[in-house]
């Protein structure tokens, strides 16, 4: 027997009405009688597409201010109704229950109600019931009936009925499972909304849904699969438009967004240039131009094949500085049209433009998958002002190393722990990430430090000068001294350890100022 089943009939009831005139009239053409509601019904109707209402069909007026219109057996019984039951069919005929073949319904906006601030009361509203449940009753009886919840899928459908007289069993289950997604998707986003109205951001049971952005070409490696699901309207890779460029794979994705959450910490013009999800030169000055060429100074051999992020509309005169070297992403608000033309000319160089940037203080919440499960946590939106931290030498930190303890110990919250960061001028020098020991971290950083002042053409180490900061506190004094060593005059770092007071002793034996925070950044 042939899984082609006919379109005969047809209940239409969608919130979303794009495409919804050319697809009901290219049924009605067919000869199928289409069943609908309010709105949709309203629209047909203008269009001169012949439609009858639900409550003619039924029997049954829309009650409840329109809370009630399908909830009702001849609807249900039409979509949940088996052909190929002999018992079904009885009944349904027994009621005057008439089979429902196609369905076509999306949901009230209840997200976009959300996302636009709306009142709790508005949002209430916006929670569809009958519109579910049509859509889940239909999808469990997809051997007979034709699921559509997005106007993407009326194509798919128009064009199956076109060439094979009604749609196929693999059409139809491909649909099922899209609706029932559809659906989850949308219970989701109303018990988040719920769990924050009670201020609950670790609720019983968490459900977490997305929407595919784009499926990639491998994952971090190339026999793992990967693809990309949007889940919040948060600026950065979500949000981007990408203008030229090659396809982004799955190590671009992250790295990006690494680079772009980072560079949105900070006010004044920033770049900042990141190598497999670490920043290898962080600079803010007052033009983007100089900003890149002190951020690239930090570590120019990392910076190649590298991400740049910007927090002001990329210009010209930085674009064609960036194009000099090899990168594979700049990622920025926006661009200038003399920027656009000079990254023309490099046609894999990913630019993405985003139309924003982030809130670095905004709340979130992160996940990580473990064997069996899924770690979540808070978005890590905590800093650090100078009031509020600490000094614990016997010198202070000078008006200088105030300003830079301050930038180097908010870039420590996006370099990988163990991490340690010198900077100077607000200008990354050093930056030790990764690591198992803290004092390692502090000598790579200034081994790099010195290794770029080697590039630069100059005899002195990057880090002579520069304040150090570390995203936890230095559990002994070798890390502390090991920064010394490398030319620092000021540290920051959270305190908290058992050996603080030695950490302590060593600065002031050393004559460098120390603050705390007693905010700890690791980042695994």
């Amino acid at each position: 027997m042939s899984d082609i089943v006919p379109i005969r009939r047809a209940l239409i009831s969608v919130s979303d009405k794009s495409g919804l005139v050319p697809f009901a009239a290219a049924l009605a053409a067919r000869g199928v009688q289409i069943l609908s509601t309010g709105g949709s019904a309203a629209a047909l109707r203008t269009s001169g597409i012949p439609v009858t209402e639900v409550s003619e069909h039924t029997g049954f007026p829309e009650i409840l201010d329109g809370r009630v219109k399908t909830l009702v057996p001849q609807i249900h019984g039409g979509l949940l109704g088996r052909r190929d039951l002999p018992d079904h069919v009885a009944q349904m005929e027994a009621h005057d229950i008439a089979p429902i073949d196609l369905l076509a319904v999306n949901l009230y906006p209840f997200e976009a109600t959300v996302a636009r601030g709306a009142s709790a009361e508005d949002c209430v509203e916006n929670i569809d019931i009958g519109g579910p449940a049509l859509i889940r009753a239909g999808a469990k009886n997809h051997d007979f009936v034709t699921v559509l919840t997005e106007p993407d899928q009326y194509a798919d459908v128009l064009a199956e009925i076109a060439a094979k007289g009604g749609t196929t069993l693999a059409l139809r289950r491909r649909l099922a499972g899209a609706a029932y997604a559809r659906t989850g998707a949308y219970d989701a986003a109303i018990a988040a909304w719920f769990a924050g109205q009670r201020g609950e951001t670790f609720p019983p049971r968490l459900a977490i849904a997305g929407s595919l952005r784009q499926t990639l070409r491998y994952g971090e490696n190339p026999h793992q699969q990967a693809a990309f699901y949007v889940t919040a309207p948060r600026p950065g890779i979500a949000t981007a438009t990408q203008v030229q460029g090659k396809d982004l794979s799955y190590n671009n994705l992250n790295d990006t967004d690494a680079a772009f959450e980072c560079v949105a910490e900070f006010e004044a013009p920033t770049v900042v240039i990141v190598k497999h999800a670490n920043p290898c030169g962080v600079a803010t000055a007052a033009s983007l131009t100089e900003a890149w060429d002190r951020a690239l100074r930090c570590d120019p051999v990392s910076a190649f094949g590298g991400i740049v992020a910007l927090n002001r509309p990329l210009d010209g005169p930085t674009a064609e500085r960036i194009a000099a070297i090899f990168t594979e992403v700049i990622i920025a608000p926006d661009a200038d049209p003399a920027a656009r033309a000079a990254l023309a000319r490099k046609k894999n160089l990913r630019l993405l433009l985003t139309g924003g940037l982030p809130d670095p203080a905004a709340p979130g919440t992160v996940f990580r998958s473990v064997a069996g499960g899924f770690l979540a946590q808070t978005r890590d939106a905590g800093r650090v002002a100078e009031a509020d931290l600490r000094v614990v030498t016997q010198r202070a930190p000078t008006e200088a190393e105030m300003a830079d303890l301050l930038f180097a110990f908010r870039i420590c919250k996006h370099v990988k722990s163990n991490a340690i960061v010198y900077a100077k001028g607000g200008a990354t020098v050093g930056i030790g990430a990764g690591q198992m020991s803290r004092v390692d971290s502090a000598r790579i950083a200034a081994w790099k430090s010195a290794e770029a002042a080697k590039a630069a053409g100059l005899d002195v180490p990057l880090a002579q000068g520069s304040v150090v900061a570390s995203d936890a506190f230095f559990p002994f004094a070798d890390g502390l001294e090991a920064a010394v060593a490398a030319g620092a005059s000021a540290v920051i770092q959270p305190g908290g350890s058992m050996r603080d007071a030695e950490v302590i002793a060593a600065a002031d034996a050393a004559g460098i100022a120390m603050v705390m925070t007693g905010m700890r950044h690791f980042r695994h």
